[in-house]
């Protein structure tokens, strides 16, 4: 840990004690690491610098969309390698959401949730894309967190 002296306008620390208090943060440093790392990770993201990575699509579609589906089975069909599970719910009139989970190379995931996202009938679209780094030993993550690594493909 190194202590280090930032300069900050008033309306960013403001900003940025609203969230402490709000998330229940243990202090602004401690809000100031998760900003950062946040942010460092969507800018590696967005400079296709993400290595491999696990994503949660979300997305609401009609269901009378009738080609939808077909279209969606066929954009995951072709992405098997990376798609490793969907979870279905039946939200009401005829509207469906759908949470996939994607794994693997970071650029390859974004593009795949970006065309299910692009898909005419998806109305309501979002990745949260989280770089797991390239090390898949699991070294290093000796903090009491089960790792269930899917590697058995269909």
């Amino acid at each position: 840990m190194q202590r280090v002296t930032i300069t900050l306008d008033d309306d960013l620390l403001a900003d940025i004690d609203r969230l402490v208090e709000t998330r229940g943060y243990q202090g602004r440093s401690e809000a100031i690491r998760d900003l950062a790392r946040a942010g460092l990770a969507e800018t590696a993201l967005e400079e296709g610098e993400a290595g491999n990575c696990v994503a949660a699509l979300v997305y609401v579609y009609d269901h009378a969309a009738r080609e939808l589906s077909k279209r969606l089975t066929n954009a995951f069909h072709d992405h098997h390698e990376l798609s490793l599970t969907t979870l279905h719910v039946h939200l009401d009139h005829g509207s469906c959401m759908e949470v996939s989970v994607l794994k693997g190379d970071g650029d390859a995931v974004r593009k795949m949730a970006e065309r299910v996202i692009a898909e005419r009938g998806v109305r309501h679209g979002r990745a949260v894309i989280i770089p797991v780094g390239d090390d898949d030993s699991g070294a290093g993550h000796e903090h009491g967190h089960h790792h269930h690594h899917h590697r058995d493909k269909p």
